[in-house]
């Protein structure tokens, strides 16, 4: 009998901490109308509590939804992590993840694709599932982004904000679940949206410190004008390779990077403004956190058998779309 991978639990978490734009505007030159007009965002959310990584978000957004699912972490066979800023250069956060929800019998790793990574990690965890040897798969997208993000520079400090969400996949014989994706990427944009130091190319250093080149570096301009192209075009080929028109689809769960961005993609699709969910104006971008956490604050919305798409733009530059069949 033929299954599909199929989301069944959701969970996410956000720090207390509430930056907003007005505390931003005693820290750089900005205003409040500035950053709601480019980019939709009112508040993010940042970890301030010491000691605290990306693991403790991506932990406080399972156990509750595990708990809820009366699931035992024993029973999870792998976690894949999608994250840029990782506990560690290594060990995966992934595998700090098991260790501190108590996954014990799981495998698991991390995937490095900035803000595609959850869409990227989900594709990765329902193959998985669909090659019939793994039951129980944990999907997270996590990012502390206040980690490595300057609070002098304008351009990307008002951006970025620090969560966690993660999904469930369990096998599901009724034909819901993830139906098809269209994943993308294209090194060359590494110029433009990057963290230039801390890797083999530019080991960290008191030069590359001094230098601030541990920090986001963003060319806001060229990256809107691909992200704009190609979330909005990677959008309409799913859901002409599936036949679905705008009226077909239920739901659009966009990456949650710009607001003018997201309405882009939804005309191209087009969607009306009601199916689309929006939640960066509390959050920020939460990086690979953004896609979980919508799923994570409207999953009361959604109905058995709802088509979602999902769509996505990020560093590398890496991008795509996912078809989904809402499964409970």
């Amino acid at each position: 009998m033929s299954f599909n991978a199929a989301i069944t639990a959701v969970g996410g978490y956000v720090p207390e901490y509430i930056l907003t734009n007005k505390e931003l505007e005693t820290m750089v030159d900005t205003n409040d109308e500035w950053i709601r007009s480019r980019t939709g965002i009112i508040e993010r959310r940042i970890l301030k509590e010491e000691g605290k990584a990306t693991s403790d978000l991506a932990a406080r957004a399972i156990l509750p939804m595990l708990e809820k699912k009366n699931i035992d972490p024993a029973e999870i066979d792998l976690i894949i992590c999608a994250t840029v800023t990782g506990d560690y250069i290594f060990p995966a956060t992934a595998n700090v993840i098991a260790d501190k929800i108590g996954a014990v019998n799981s495998w698991s790793f991390d995937i490095a694709a900035a803000c595609s990574g959850f869409l990227y990690a989900l594709e990765t965890g329902a193959k998985m599932i669909e090659s019939g040897k793994y039951k129980k798969v944990l999907v997270v997208g996590a990012d502390k982004m206040s980690a490595i993000v300057n609070y002098e520079d304008r351009n990307t400090c008002i951006i970025f904000g620090d969560g966690a969400g993660a999904v469930l996949l369990e096998p599901n014989y009724e034909g819901n679940g993830v139906i098809d994706s269209i994943l993308r990427s294209d090194g060359s944009g590494k110029e433009f949206l990057k963290q230039p130091a801390g890797g083999s190319m530019i080991p960290p250093s008191h030069q590359s410190i001094d230098d601030r080149l541990h920090y986001v570096h963003q060319e806001g301009k060229t990256v809107f004008k691909f992200a704009v192209t190609n979330m909005a075009d990677v959008s309409y080929e799913v859901m002409q390779r599936n036949g679905l028109t705008g009226d077909e689809v239920n739901w659009l769960v966009p990456h949650q990077a710009n607001l003018r961005i997201i309405d882009a993609t939804a005309d191209r699709m087009g969607l009306d403004k009601s199916k689309v969910l929006i939640n960066i104006q509390k959050y920020g971008n939460t990086t690979a956190a953004t896609l979980p956490l919508c799923l994570y604050d409207f999953e009361s919305q959604f109905k058995k058998g709802d088509n979602l798409i999902f769509s996505t733009f990020g560093g590398g530059f890496t991008w795509g779309a996912l078809y989904l069949k809402w499964a409970y």
